[in-house]
């Protein structure tokens, strides 16, 4: 099944969501409602056991849709960024659990698309997988700030955050945005058997213990992304 930019593949008990915009993988309005909507039918589903995000080749995601980041709109703005977050933020809560593979590039939004997965499983390629919005005039926005300090190694939360250090794959999995890297043709089927090792988990005390373990955080992301949808918040300089 296909929705726009993401194709919907069943694998067993595993919901595979291939994200292939043709391009750079931008975090759009369009992709983000269809990220959602794989979501939506993964924790319907008694059935699957884990939601995969795959990247087209050479790219997971290179970040939020430049033509409304570079558009003049800033309601735009701050809505596309807001729902960026509410996706994150719902990824990071799933009552199913989530396995990125990530097959290249991932940067900005990418890269936090990817803290908010259980599981990151990267392609051991040169690519460039980071937070670089420092470098670009921009402050994340404060749920950008806790899933980053929630994820990232704090040895490097200093260095991939305020001063928007980017790496390759093997990098990535030292700052903490994948947890492994593979060789680039294993990464899906990686990802998938992973998924499919999760079948032994139950759903409702997973559901349970991620609400348990995460929160506190998640409610704080909640509010944080409300807040920047009530002031129109846009995450600039």
């Amino acid at each position: 099944m296909t929705s726009g930019p993401v194709t919907i593949e069943r694998r067993d008990h595993v919901l595979v969501a291939h994200l292939d915009d043709g391009k750079a993988n931008a975090l759009s309005t369009t992709m983000i409602r269809a990220i959602e909507s794989a979501l939506d039918e993964a924790e319907a589903d008694e059935s699957v056991a884990a939601l995969v995000l795959h990247g087209r080749p050479g790219k997971f995601c290179a970040g939020f849709d430049l033509d409304v980041m570079r558009g003049g709109d800033w309601s735009a703005v701050a809505a596309l960024v807001s729902d960026g977050g509410a996706l994150v933020q719902r990824l990071y809560g799933s009552s199913v659990p989530v396995v990125a593979a990530c097959t290249g590039h991932a940067l900005a939004a990418g890269a936090l698309l990817l803290l908010g997965c259980d599981l990151r499983i990267g392609a051991d390629v040169e690519c460039k997988i980071g937070l670089n919005e420092v470098a670009i005039g921009m402050v994340l926005p404060a749920w950008a700030m806790t899933i980053s300090v929630e994820r990232l190694s704090k040895r490097h939360l200093q260095r991939a955050v305020a001063t928007a250090e980017v790496t390759d794959g093997r990098g990535a999995v030292e700052a903490g945005f994948l947890d492994r890297v593979v060789p680039e043709a294993d990464v899906l089927e990686t990802a998938v058997a992973a998924a499919a090792q999760m079948s032994a988990l139950h759903r409702r005390a997973y559901a349970g213990t991620v609400r348990s373990l995460r929160g506190a955080t998640l409610d704080l992301m909640a509010q944080q992304v409300a807040a920047d949808r009530s002031n129109g918040n846009v995450p600039t300089v």
